[in-house]
């Protein structure tokens, strides 16, 4: 476990065999030689008929050992088949002579199928660094092939499991792989070197499973297998992969992209890139991709971690559409273990014309954010107090006056400077206000009731954001790691009756979005 060693569920380790003799013929396993060099107790070899073919090794000596004493209570498997070798250091003069010569012979190659679920540790453990702060010592950057490919695939060596498909890519060519693994070699921005060099045919017989069906995963993404003909000719763009959920039912196809020809959203977002303008909020973000998007949020309040890595841009009044366009398009779509590795793009510039579609953006991200009082002015309020019954003045009316139209046109980079009344003139305000979707309408009009609701409480805060209304009725509560969270209900009824009729209107106004998320290319179907 500790270097990434997963058993693979038999369900997934029958359905892999089962494409395979779709791909290479029923016969396959008398036609071919099967080595799995990452064998590990020998799990994947359950369901193999010819032990005559097959050859398995794995890291730990005493695997080997579990191995012998399976085919001794009739594992289907040859003793002289199973040996220790290390699949990342050790020279290939030191498999044993059958598979050597097989190895060493192009001609042979070409019958040689590498079956392989490699282990999944990065020398970037996401646990590792948060327990310690440290990236994990001792694991991927120590072997051999790392030390060869690093220069050559960049960050992709600090994965074991692509420096497994390296070493086969480069010293192996000719042969058919068959392996599970992370969709990261196929997606990830930072393995678009390692695209590059690990060239083969992907056949378009492959499938994606819920990673945490295999033993010991708990992440919610997808762990495909594929079946690679490492011609040396090929660089991976598409395929269609079949998909199966956790209990083995076919549930339709998944798009895989590279996306090596694509620009992410981020070169969209900072064309408007406000540096001078006063900031009304901050816009924190973290990576493209959707499994990235709870590090995406609007707060007006940074860690010195956030200033310190630079993951933010702030939001002025001069590129508030742009911004909340942004953060809707990151969250209107639930993530799921299908789409968690999805990339967001550059849009097309049709969505730039959509007035309608921008504003809705505006309305979602007004109520749905960090904002809070107590770490400065709050000027996410889309009321005024009049609307809201409020008890003392508000610090700042830009939300409600912005909603309105009364913005200056000269400070707006938009395109959608359609949207402000076209009688304006140059540097003057408009009282025309934007237009509202029946959807976005329907959200204002569900926030209003909550925002009266809480201005009838005694001790309400004038200034009080829409983070600060919940944690006001919820309460909170320390976890165990000493953070503040927010209770999930609150014990005044009225209060949920109020925030549940916002949140239905809010699900129904990022359903609208959702398609548009998809129409103007943010992401791919």
């Amino acid at each position: 476990e500790r270097k990434g060693a997963f058993f693979t569920p038999q369900k997934w380790v029958e359905l892999s065999q089962d494409y395979l003799a779709k791909e290479l013929g029923e016969n396959w396993q008398d036609e071919y030689t099967i080595w799995d060099c990452c064998a590990g107790t020998g799990n994947m070899e359950a369901g193999l008929t010819n032990k005559y073919k097959v050859w398995a090794s794995t890291l730990d000596q005493q695997d080997v050992d579990v191995m012998k004493e399976r085919i001794g209570n009739g594992a289907n498997l040859l003793e002289n088949h199973v040996f220790q070798f290390d699949f990342l250091n050790d020279s290939f003069d030191k498999l044993p002579e059958g598979l050597r010569q097989i190895v060493n012979d192009p001609e042979q190659r070409k019958k040689l199928v590498i079956y392989i679920n490699p282990p999944y540790k990065e020398h970037a453990d996401a646990k590792q660094v948060a327990h310690s702060g440290k990236n994990m010592s001792g694991v991927a950057k120590e072997t051999l092939v790392y030390s060869k490919s690093q220069s050559v695939i960049g960050t992709a060596a600090r994965e074991l499991f692509a420096q497994f498909l390296y070493r086969i890519a480069t010293e192996l060519p000719g042969c058919v792989i068959g392996q599970f693994s992370k969709l990261k070699s196929l997606q990830a921005p930072n393995f678009a070197k390692f695209r590059k060099v690990f060239k083969g045919l992907l056949s378009k017989k492959c499938f994606i499973v819920p990673a945490n069906t295999f033993d010991n995963v708990k992440g919610s993404f997808p762990i495909g297998f594929f079946i690679w003909h490492m011609t040396g000719m090929d660089v991976f763009t598409h395929v269609a992969a079949d998909v199966y959920e956790r209990d083995g039912h076919y549930v339709g196809t998944k798009d895989i992209y590279s996306y090596d020809d694509e620009r992410s959203v981020v070169y969209w977002l900072r064309k408007y890139h406000d540096k001078k303008g006063e900031e009304i909020a901050y816009l924190r973000m973290l990576g493209t991709d959707m499994q990235n998007n709870r590090g995406v949020f609007v707060t007006n309040k940074l860690s010195d971690n956030d200033i310190k890595e630079c993951l933010f841009t702030k939001i002025t009044r001069k590129n508030v559409f742009e911004t909340c366009v942004y953060y809707a398009i990151r969250h209107v779509i639930e993530n799921t273990w299908l789409n968690d590795r999805d990339q967001f793009l550059y849009p097309s510039d049709a969505c730039e014309r959509d007035g309608e579609f921008y504003t809705d953006c505006v309305v979602f991200t007004v109520f749905d954010n960090f904002v809070q009082a107590e770490h400065g002015v709050n000027h996410w309020i889309p009321f005024t107090e009049e609307e809201v019954e409020a008890r003392d003045c508000f610090e700042s009316h830009f939300m409600s006056d912005f909603l309105k139209g009364k913005v200056d046109v000269d400070a707006m980079t938009s395109p959608l400077q359609m949207e402000l009344d076209a009688s304006s003139t140059s540097g003057q305000e408009t009282a025309s206000p934007l237009r509202l979707s029946r959807e976005a309408r329907a959200v204002l009009d569900a926030g209003r009731e909550l925002w009266r609701y809480y201005h009838r409480q005694p001790k309400a805060n004038p200034n009080a954001s829409y983070y600060d209304i919940r944690k006001f009725f919820q309460g909170v509560k320390v976890d165990a790691k000493g953070k503040e969270k927010m209770n999930a209900t609150s014990g005044d009824a009225d209060y949920n009756e109020r925030l549940a009729a916002l949140k239905s209107a809010m699900k129904e106004l990022a359903a609208k979005i959702q398609p548009k998320v998809y129409e103007y290319g943010f992401l791919k179907r």
